[in-house]
């Protein structure tokens, strides 16, 4: 039987995606799982798994094109299938409305199929599909060169974007820099915003719009963390992890969430939903965007399950290879701007949430111990929060209840 392949909703508030590329092509096998084609929504790049095994017998929507959620974007065949690589794919594109071509049905063209004559090489186009990504793609038309003939030292030969613009310096045609958007006439570069830019874009200025923004920033002494660190190094390194200040930071989140639980609601008009599940989103800063997994359930997670969460989501999404589910459904967000030396951020609350937590660089500074001087590992946090649910009072007492645990923590936890 056949099986139709959807656009998934990555995320609650996600309406569509964007193709980006298409990793398998009309006619090759596939299994359950395995990376069909590749998308960008504001919340996440990713590959997406077949839903099924079998041959890839259609694609209805090209590389590029935005569609809405649960559209069919391909369909799945039988292993034994007939199918035929359809001459122009329908795109069921939200942008230009464009409306789904009716698909010619396996069997009904498999009687045409028994006279043509197997190919025995692709087309040039197809050829270019299989070596690069579309932005390569552009690049190559826009310098008129045939990617064919440049050597790709991309995964099975895929022509990168570095090895185009090496054969453009090396041809003249472009600088090193990378010049290889659009320049207007005084020398500038102009270069169109990604689809996750885009969508991040939108969504900052949405929540701008929605919530009352305030910030509370309360600076914490991580001193004993650091020393519980170093005393449970070895332990942590022996199971496979690491043991880092946003574990701590994130456990600590996760106990004062349950304590006062109006941090971890939403709004939805004039109610209040208080979440039953604690469920943090971690940020994570990409090449191309940002990104926020979400560590579900982490209300009753210890510190080494809160650190291999941390460091499997981190992962995947570098690798683009997050799953719906675990970009959404997040009551509550942490951003980690001081792992770029950042002394603290005022964050912009993720929406429908109504709170957010920002870290700060966490490093050696003097501060006044037993009223006497000395040098101290220390960091601030800032509290993003919705004022028209979320009062001063409530929400320092929730940072407070945060830089307590983390000040004077029960190495018991670790």
């Amino acid at each position: 039987m056949a099986t139709d392949v959807v656009m998934p909703q990555m995320g609650e508030s996600i309406t569509e995606g964007t193709i980006v590329r298409w990793i398998k092509k009309v006619g090759d096998k596939v299994d359950l799982d395995e990376p069909l084609f590749e998308i960008s929504t504001d919340k996440v790049d990713a590959e997406i798994p077949s839903p099924a095994a079998g041959v890839l017998a259609e694609i209805r929507a090209n590389e590029g094109d935005t569609v809405a959620v649960n559209s069919v974007v391909a369909v799945i065949g039988a292993a034994d299938a007939v199918v035929t690589a359809p001459s122009e794919a329908a795109s069921p594109a939200v942008s230009s409305g464009a409306q789904p071509k009716t698909p010619v049905p396996a069997a009904a063209a498999a009687p045409a199929a028994t006279h043509a004559q197997p190919a025995v090489a692709h087309s040039t186009e197809e050829l270019m599909r299989e070596r690069s990504s579309p932005l390569v793609r552009r690049i190559a038309k826009e310098h008129h060169v045939d990617i064919s003939q440049i050597h790709g030292t991309g995964i099975a030969g895929r022509v990168t974007k570095h090895d185009i613009l090496e054969y453009l310096e090396q041809e003249g045609q472009v600088g090193r820099d990378g010049q290889d958007g659009q320049d207007t006439h005084d020398g500038d570069r102009v270069e169109k915003m990604s689809v996750m830019r885009k969508k991040i874009a939108e969504h900052m200025v949405l929540s701008r719009r929605t919530s009352a923004h305030v910030h509370s920033v309360f600076e914490v002494n991580f001193s004993r963390i650091t020393e519980i660190r170093a005393a449970k190094r070895a332990e942590y390194e022996q199971a496979g992890e690491k043991l880092t200040y946003l574990a701590f930071i994130i456990k600590a989140v996760a106990d004062a969430l349950q304590a006062v639980p109006v941090i971890n609601a939403s709004l939805a008009g004039e109610n209040v939903v208080y979440h039953n599940d604690i469920n943090i989103g971690v940020a994570v800063a990409l090449d191309w965007g940002l990104i926020v997994p979400v560590i579900k359930q982490a209300g009753g997670r210890d510190l080494l399950d809160l650190s291999r969460a941390i460091a499997d989501l981190a992962g995947r999404a570098r690798a683009k290879q997050l799953k719906p589910e675990e970009v959404s459904g997040g009551t509550f967000t942490v951003t980690n701007p001081g792992v770029f030396g950042a002394s603290f951020g005022l964050p912009i609350i993720n929406q429908p949430q109504v709170a957010i937590l920002a870290i700060g660089a966490i490093d050696k500074r003097p501060a006044v111990v037993n009223n006497a001087l000395a040098v101290q590992t220390m960091g601030n946090l800032t509290l993003g929060f919705d004022h028209r649910i979320i009062d001063g009072a409530v929400a320092d007492g929730f940072m407070s209840r945060v830089k307590h645990a983390l000040e004077d923590w029960d190495p018991n936890q670790a």
